[in-house]
């Protein structure tokens, strides 16, 4: 089989679509036609995007002077909650970016634990906030 030939018609004939939608039968599809409802992604693709998704939640923190302030484990804690929330949402969190800015860590902790994210995503709030609070990454 000639890979390149395939390759060029399945790119023009299914078209590229980068968020999901329903096919002509109902399938939930992206990309060039991946039925994610049959056949889903493999481990790798998984890891491949989650790589990529945590590439462009630091690439959107490096615009922050306050993210770039912190300590690689206070950096950790602030991309994990850009992750999970996206970073417009994190910066609705005035009170924990000003003490932050304050180095206040037992505060800043303290209004992570005081948030409706914190209500709805538990253990990990407990965790992130614990690590906000030391600094320190868990032994």
């Amino acid at each position: 089989m000639i890979k390149q030939v395939l390759l060029e018609q399945l790119q023009r004939h299914e078209g590229l679509r980068l968020k999901p939608y329903r096919d002509t039968v109902g399938k939930l599809t992206v990309g060039y036609g991946r039925n994610l409802d049959d056949r889903g992604i493999s481990e790798d693709e998984a890891g491949f995007m989650l790589d990529n998704d945590i590439d462009q939640v630091e690439q959107e923190l490096e615009r922050m002077p306050l993210y770039l302030s912190l300590d690689p484990i206070r950096q950790v804690v602030l991309a994990n909650m850009a992750f999970n929330m996206g970073v417009p949402t994190l910066l609705e969190f005035r009170r924990m970016l000003g003490a932050l800015a304050e180095k206040d860590w037992d505060r800043a902790a303290a209004e992570m634990m005081d948030s409706k994210w914190a209500r709805q995503v538990g253990s990990r709030a407990v965790e992130l906030s614990e690590l906000m609070r030391r600094g320190e990454a868990p032994q």
